[in-house]
């Protein structure tokens, strides 16, 4: 989107039309929106701007709920944007630390400023897009009075009078639609500088959950986050934002219900064990934030192979850091072995997960006849050397 476009968007027309333009399911429905918007006098700029506004607040349903109804967003703004939940926990973190006021370095579309305001923080937001800050403004205008929206750059940002600092340095090259992403040396801001801004001054740093943990600064709590088994970010803090004696911690979100398990540092891996009755999947978050040696002690676990991320126990424990499973049987990981064993169990209908193989379970779907009413579980793993398929049935928490 260019600033003309969004100019013309943001026109007691543009946003009438927009807002009256039901959510478009179809090409067909694209087609005739745009044909009746055409017929009935709007310039093609507006009718681009306002389809693709109905199409990305759709979108934009799974990360922010009923607020995207309201709100306006660039492709590029809404996938890095942290989701609303995410940016709530995020807020109560700052509230519980008796922060009041926080300046929100790079703020994209305002996802984090809008939970911050929510919340009854003073917000001033900076970014260095002239778009996207345009558009973080108009977002954020239900809190005017305790927000400020700033088109600049991080390091020029007046910090005067806020407790705390948020950045999520961009971490994908600029644009609205297409961009891609670039090295942690070309981060915008520089983490050089926003590690030296947060030895300062209370900080949240959001990076991507895979980001280089040997570079992370020894001295800040670092939280990786996941939402419905998908890792999302990983969050340093500082000051009296990082919690006492943590340094590791993993924080898992599962619909409306979180978990977190927190550490001073790394946690030391279970031993090897033979298989047993139930196989654990821990959850990204735990993996990331090595944790899993914690986990597995928790279960009366160990690893099932020093180099792959399964636990196995006999105790019949579960937790909400892990995926439980109750092993059937064993066999080879070939097709043949494999369709023997789900033909004796009139396997029907199958979930495939793999770890520590080189397979695509897609591919290797259709290398098997599922035939009867019976479900289970396929986990494709190795032992050492040893290529093992695992038939299990979930187990579900109470």
């Amino acid at each position: 989107m260019e600033m003309s476009e969004l100019r013309t968007l943001l026109t007691a027309e543009g946003l009438s039309l927009l807002d009256g333009t039901e959510p478009l399911e179809s090409l067909s429905d694209v087609t005739r929106t745009v044909s009746r918007m055409r017929a009935a006098g709007h310039s093609p700029e507006l009718v681009t701007a306002v389809v693709g506004q109905v199409s990305l607040r759709a979108r934009a349903k799974s990360k922010f709920g009923d607020f995207a109804d309201r709100m306006l967003f660039t492709r590029a703004g809404l996938e890095q944007a942290t989701r609303l939940g995410v940016a709530a926990r995020h807020a109560q973190r700052m509230r519980g630390a008796g922060i009041t006021s926080v300046a929100d370095l790079g703020c994209g579309i305002g996802g984090d400023a809008l939970a911050f305001a929510g919340a009854g923080l003073r917000v001033h937001a900076v970014d260095a897009d002239e778009v996207t800050s345009a558009i973080a403004a108009y977002n954020l205008a239900p809190f005017a009075g305790d927000v400020s929206v700033q088109h600049g750059t991080a390091e020029s940002a007046d910090l005067s009078g806020v407790d705390a600092v948020w950045m999520d340095p961009a971490r994908r090259t600029s644009g609205h639609s297409e961009t891609r992403r670039v090295t942690a040396s070309d981060y915008s801001p520089s983490l050089d500088w926003a590690f030296e801004l947060a030895s300062r001054v209370p900080t949240g740093i959001k990076l991507g959950p895979g980001h280089d943990r040997d570079a992370l600064p020894a001295d800040a709590e670092a939280q990786w986050v996941s939402v419905d088994g998908s890792v999302v970010e990983l969050v340093l803090w500082t000051g009296v934002l990082a919690r006492n004696e943590v340094r590791r911690a993993a924080l898992v979100i599962r619909g409306d219900h979180s978990y977190e398990l927190t550490a001073g540092a790394d946690a030391e891996d279970a031993p090897v064990r033979e298989l047993g009755a139930y196989l654990h999947e821990p959850d990204g978050a735990v993996i990331r934030a090595r944790l899993i040696g914690d986990v597995a002690r928790s279960l009366e676990a160990g690893m099932l192979d020093e180099h792959i991320a399964y636990l196995t126990s006999d105790a019949a424990l579960t937790s909400p850091f892990v995926q439980s499973f109750r092993v059937r049987e064993t066999m080879p990981a070939n097709p043949k072995a494999i369709n023997a064993v789900l033909k004796a169990n009139s396997i029907g209908t199958l979930e495939i997960k793999k770890r520590g193989m080189d397979i695509d379970p897609a591919a290797f779907r259709k290398k098997l006849t599922l035939r009867g009413d019976e479900s289970a579980t396929l986990v494709l793993t190795r032992i050492g050397s040893r290529r093992i398929a695992i038939l299990a049935d979930r187990v579900h928490a109470e």
